[in-house]
């Protein structure tokens, strides 16, 4: 199953799954899908950059009706939250998962993955309710702070493999289209209104300097 291009997607920079001890019969995994109040790099080069920071309250309102647990946000599912093997709880620290992968042979091939420390990372699928942006310039770069407020519907959570501390290469592999587009189209406009801005700049110094006579 490829990764849907109309939603997004997040890795956060932390190791976070964890094996804990369940019930006789349960493999039980527990970490967290994303924090909050933590600024991250989502996009840049050498004169935009986007950073990107999940509000404490993102997920009050979210549809999280059947979220599931995949691998990579792809293939099969592991848990999920309608047959009760899948636990989501908003905290203080982030949206905490709990799992039980002992449901499936692949889910217990993914728990020994996890208790070995061959996968330790956290992704999350969604769709955005609402966000706050403001910008800055530093050093000639503009600065873009895109804080999420509201998460609209929250798809999956998914172990990863993909090393969580290369944003870049997280925004081209794991972003929709339209994100990417989004992203594109904004860098573009901050543009427009620099060169504005500077011409309207040129032209007043040029009004306010006396004409000479020869």
């Amino acid at each position: 199953m490829p990764v849907k291009t109309d939603r997004e997607y997040r890795s956060i920079h932390v190791q976070n799954l964890e094996i804990r001890e369940g019930q006789e019969g349960e493999k039980v995994v527990e970490g967290y899908a994303t924090t909050f109040d933590q600024e991250y790099t989502l996009w840049g080069d050498a004169v935009y950059e986007v950073r990107e920071s999940i509000d404490a309250h993102a997920f009050d309102h979210a549809d999280m009706a059947d979220v599931i647990m995949q691998y990579d946000h792809e293939g099969r599912v592991f848990a999920r939250k309608s047959n009760g093997t899948l636990a989501l709880e908003a905290d203080t620290h982030g949206l905490h998962i709990r799992a039980d992968l002992g449901g499936t042979e692949l889910g217990r091939q993914l728990y020994e993955e996890i208790r070995g420390g061959y996968t330790d990372k956290m992704s999350f699928g969604f769709t955005v309710g609402k966000q706050e942006r403001t910008e800055e310039i530093v050093d000639g770069k503009t600065i873009v702070h895109r804080r999420i407020t509201g998460i609209k519907k929250l798809y999956d959570v998914s172990a990863v493999s993909l090393p969580a501390n290369d944003a870049t290469e997280i925004s081209a592999r794991k972003f929709g289209e339209g994100v990417i587009r989004e992203i594109e189209e904004e860098r573009l406009a901050v543009e427009a209104r620099r060169k504005k801005a500077q011409r309207i700049k040129i032209m007043m110094e040029m009004e306010d300097t006396p004409n000479e006579k020869h």
